[in-house]
């Protein structure tokens, strides 16, 4: 116990260090949002991977998914790298990172409001945001539960307050860069602990081949598996199709969330961004894959978890998977969580403070905001939502909704079926709509809502999923058949796109005789 709250303790001691430390990089709205626009590609990557993956993925999904699709539950952590990470730097990156610079907006919702011209899809947007983001952190929250209450035998609300407290402390003092700083360290940790975890897990099993066996000799639940033999280890597993809504949502869904996006507005050259890509590629490979994985061999510990009228706790796989550890490699495991659950929330709560201050208050509420009074509104506001969502996680904790994928699913369904499709086109064709933004916000939010509330679907995935292609299919068509914007505002948009720039022969392959090409 005193080895595991030594480490527990150092890493509190580094967290607070490093946000004093940044604080010189916060003494303005651009470096408090986006540490200036200056970070570079390892900072950035971290950044990006630590967002994207918290103790949802680690004790969540790994567990829920691994338990419903088995070992081809890695298929996730695959999509979730090549899609949600390498795709999004190489199709998103470049042009949100020219097209926010140009249109100096430092949030999601400011780039809606000025792409389509339209001070209501501002508000709106943001109003979106402070809402849908409030489920996905209350999640946030619930995937440390079990484990500290494992590890060091703390009661639920402790370990949400003291990780509550952590990371305004933290995030208040150094803004962006300290959460960046911090989510590299975070992110090492990471590293080191998931495949220490597998390692162990497996070598308890007999290695990877006798798990294998193993696995492929349970029982069969003939519900999940349609009595296909051997499911839990077949390439696909026993659910194609309902593996395959699992990594639209987890994967494309990343390039319509605004904490993720937000990521690529603050990166400092184009070298960066190629670095970036390779790197948070290569992070969600081991992260997500090293999980889904290890998710994938929870049905070889059936008679040891928590059931609940015959159904798993899902969120009681992971743990009960790791209650055997060595004592340090437990602190550790813990730190590994606790980690990319406090990376997760700092973007989260940034996102938000930043987004109500920015689009919600400024202008609207406030019509004379200086910089001074916008830093002391996003400090307050950051601290006040970190509040709300740990009460809303604790009363969550003794509520109906008692999976951690449930509350990401309606968060990421409700925000990526609204903002994917309007973004993503946005930054890429000139002819997208005002008309066409409205109908995804209606369409993502009004479907997830509405799934919610009557469950027509039986999964808030599947909703999620189909928010997000409907959306995609929506925008197009609306765009089609309603009034296009202003041409000259639009140019102004995509005017830094369409500029030419001196390159290096080594980046363009251009043809022709001159010494100086452009690209």
């Amino acid at each position: 116990m005193i080895l595991k709250i030594a480490i527990i303790a150092v890493f509190f001691a580094v967290t607070i260090a490093v946000g004093i430390y940044c604080r010189k990089h916060s003494s303005d709205v651009n470096g408090f949002v986006l540490g200036g626009r200056t970070v570079g590609p390892w900072l950035s990557a971290f950044a990006y991977g630590t967002t994207y993956f918290s103790a949802v993925i680690f004790v969540g999904y790994a567990g829920q998914f691994g338990w419903k699709y088995g070992v081809a539950a890695t298929w996730i952590g695959v999509g979730n790298a090549f899609i949600g990470s390498l795709l999004a730097w190489w199709i998103l990156g470049r042009r949100t990172r020219v097209m926010t610079q140009t249109l100096d907006a430092k949030t999601m919702p400011e780039f809606f409001g000025k792409r389509y011209a339209s001070k209501s899809l501002r508000i709106v947007s943001a109003a979106i945001i402070f809402i849908f983001m409030i489920p996905y952190t209350a999640s946030v929250y619930n995937g440390l539960s079990r484990l500290f209450g494992m590890a060091f035998n703390l009661p639920y609300e402790y370990v949400v307050i003291g990780m509550a407290a952590l990371t305004c402390i933290y995030v208040v003092l150094g803004g962006y860069m300290a959460t960046v700083v911090n989510d590299t360290i975070q992110g090492g940790i990471m590293l080191v602990g998931i495949v220490a975890v597998i390692a162990t897990v497996l070598g308890d099993q007999g290695g990877f081949t006798n798990a294998l066996i193993s696995l492929s000799q349970v029982e069969n639940d003939v519900a999940a598996t349609a009595g296909m033999q051997g499911a839990f280890t077949s390439f696909f597993g026993p659910d194609i199709w309902g593996l395959i809504t699992v990594i639209i949502l987890t994967s494309l869904g990343t390039w319509g969330l605004p904490q993720m996006v937000q990521k690529f507005y603050a990166i400092k050259s184009e070298k960066d961004i190629k670095t970036g890509a390779i790197v948070s590629t290569a992070f969600a490979v081991v992260i997500a894959g090293g999980s889904y994985f290890l998710g994938g061999f929870g049905r070889l510990f059936g008679e040891v978890i928590t059931y609940k009228n015959g159904v798993p706790i899902y969120d009681s796989i992971i743990p009960t998977m790791l209650s055997s550890l060595p004592d340090f490699l437990m602190g550790l495991t813990v730190l590994l969580v606790l980690s990319a659950s406090m990376s997760t929330l700092s973007a989260l709560v940034l996102t938000s403070s930043s987004t109500l201050t920015l689009d919600l208050i400024k202008d609207n509420i406030s019509k004379d905001m200086s910089e001074k009074k916008q830093l002391l509104t996003m400090r307050v506001l950051l601290v006040i939502f970190v509040i709300i969502s740990a009460v809303i996680a604790l009363i969550q904790y003794n509520s109906s909704v008692t999976f951690i994928a449930q509350l990401m699913g309606i968060s990421w369904g409700a925000l990526a079926g609204a903002f994917l499709a309007p973004f993503l086109y946005g930054l890429y064709f000139k002819r997208i709509t005002k008309a066409a933004v409205w109908a995804s916000f209606i369409f993502g939010v009004g479907f997830t809502v509405s799934n919610m509330l009557f469950g027509f679907l039986s999964s808030s995935i599947i909703a999620g999923t189909l928010a997000m292609i409907g959306s995609l299919i929506i925008v197009p068509l609306v765009s089609l058949f309603t009034p296009q914007l202003d041409k000259d505002d639009v140019d102004k948009c995509f005017v830094s796109l369409d500029e030419k720039v001196i390159v290096p022969r080594k980046q363009s392959l251009a043809d022709g005789e001159k010494a100086e090409k452009t690209s």
